[in-house]
């Protein structure tokens, strides 16, 4: 299982710092360019490749967890999270003032679901009492109240209401879900190196829901 949650955590190290590779060498305004419209730009390559890489590193700790005895749910969620992760990046959005294409619609509708599962994954691997337990609730929480904002927009926008794009930093409170959830994934996997000591004493997994 070891060799697992390293091979996790490598993968979502190197897709963070494909990202940070992208974001270095495009230089858009981070807080109202979404991560999406990065692929247009001449390195657009290496979001695909994060988004990737995310999702492999989502696979292998599920894969980790399920094996240390994590609730069905939280296994599920994370490959939901996974699969999704991989959409986005297979599947890229339109460029802006572009009817939606049917690429489009598949890539808006797998980063809601992605950006939906990793929340609910941590509040219900949190209840386990799992290490890092306090720290994974606090950034679901964090994601699910950034995905609302995330969410509104669009909600305003199809009920006719103008809004433009200066008007909330949608790149901003997007980045916030993208930080937080890959936070819970990689304590998801931290949580299993080292159990804690009371549960040690009993053989019980820190995982079991």
């Amino acid at each position: 299982m070891k060799a697992l949650l390293v091979s996790g955590l490598a993968a979502i190290t190197a897709g963070t710092g494909a990202m940070l590779a992208l974001h270095a060498q495009a230089g858009l305004d981070p807080l109202h360019t979404v991560i999406s419209e990065y692929a247009f730009h001449s390195t657009g390559w290496l979001l695909p490749t994060s988004l990737t890489l995310f999702a492999v590193g989502g696979v292998l700790t599920a894969e980790a967890l399920r094996r240390a005895g994590a609730g069905r749910w939280v296994v599920a969620l994370l490959i939901a999270w996974a699969v999704s992760m991989f959409l986005i990046g297979a599947f890229p959005t339109d460029r802006p003032g572009v009817p939606l294409s049917l690429s489009g619609g598949i890539h808006r509708y797998a980063a809601f679901a992605a950006f939906l599962a990793m929340p609910v994954a941590g509040m219900l691997l949190a209840r386990t009492q799992a290490r890092y337990a306090g720290a994974v609730r606090t950034l679901s929480a964090i994601a699910l109240g950034a995905l609302l904002l995330v969410v509104i927009p669009y909600v305003v926008r199809m009920l006719g209401i103008p809004l433009g794009d200066d008007d909330i930093p949608a790149g901003l409170t997007q980045r916030i879900v993208v930080t937080t959830e890959l936070g819970v994934l990689a304590l998801a996997g931290l949580s299993l190196f080292r159990p804690s000591a009371q549960r040690s004493q009993g053989g019980v997994s820190p995982v079991l829901a």
